[in-house]
């Protein structure tokens, strides 16, 4: 976590839904359209697509149809947002915990959860780079499978080029230090087992957070692929619009007045 967080924040306001889209990549693009679409029979909303520069080590800048794609998403108000920058936990794991949370839970792909500060600072300046050659604005940072390191939150002090980045529970605005209580919907859809148990988890994950000003609602490429699982999520998402404004993130810390 950042070195002393100021407490987080319940803030009384409009309720809002923050839906993104995680793990967006040339390489993923098929299945994030069908993610998509799926949100769009819905609703059309706006959404915060979540893009990896990097995936598996290949430049996202060598597609630039895939740029087309994410510049013509931004276009229409969506909001882009840095995820990582290879997508993969290459580092070394040192205890039974942290082989259960880096190559089970998270099945190797929470990339900053053990970097050092170095490390972390060039690959996140990497990323800001790429925004930077496309002239997309940047606001926001969010770590694979939301895991940091101290050295990672370190980098992201260091860097300055975002504003804000998420963790599973919070959104944090960088500069203030402000936690904002931002509960997150997010399934697993890795085997038949996890994708039953995320139809519970789920809505009950929803309702039992009802109280929180923001909830994040976060799809990953294959949850469209699972016609049970889609349909469940689908109809949850139907249920939260009815009471909750749907806005980017970056959107949802403006209309908190925590950042410019």
């Amino acid at each position: 976590m950042p070195t002393d967080p100021a407490p987080a924040l319940r803030l009384s306001a409009q309720p809002l839904l923050c839906v993104s889209i995680h793990d967006v990549a040339p390489q993923t693009w098929d299945d994030c359209l069908r993610v998509f679409d799926a949100i769009h029979d819905v609703a059309d909303i706006p959404l915060s697509f979540l893009v990896v520069p990097e995936w598996r080590g290949v430049p996202a800048h060598r597609d630039a149809a895939f740029e087309a794609r994410l510049d013509a998403l931004r276009q229409r108000g969506h909001e882009l947002i840095v995820h990582g920058c290879t997508h993969v936990d290459e580092q070394p794991v040192g205890t039974p915990w942290q082989w259960l949370r880096r190559r089970v839970y998270t099945a190797g792909e929470g990339e900053f959860g053990a970097l050092d500060a170095r490390s972390a600072a060039e690959r996140l300046q990497r990323g800001a780079q790429w925004f930077a050659d496309n002239g997309w604005p940047l606001s926001g940072f969010v770590a694979p499978a939301w895991l940091m390191s101290a050295g990672a939150w370190k980098a992201l002090d260091a860097v300055q080029a975002f504003s804000y980045t998420t963790t599973l529970r919070h959104m944090i605005v960088l500069e203030s230090r402000r936690r904002i209580v931002a509960p997150c919907v997010v399934y697993s859809n890795r085997s038949r087992l996890r994708r039953r148990v995320s139809g519970v988890y789920g809505p009950l994950r929803a309702y039992t957070t009802d109280e929180s000003a923001i909830l994040r609602f976060a799809l990953h490429p294959r949850d469209a692929q699972d016609a049970v699982l889609r349909r469940q999520w689908q109809g949850l998402l139907r249920s939260l619009l009815e009471r909750r404004k749907p806005v980017t993130k970056r959107r949802a810390l403006l209309a908190m007045n925590l950042l410019q």
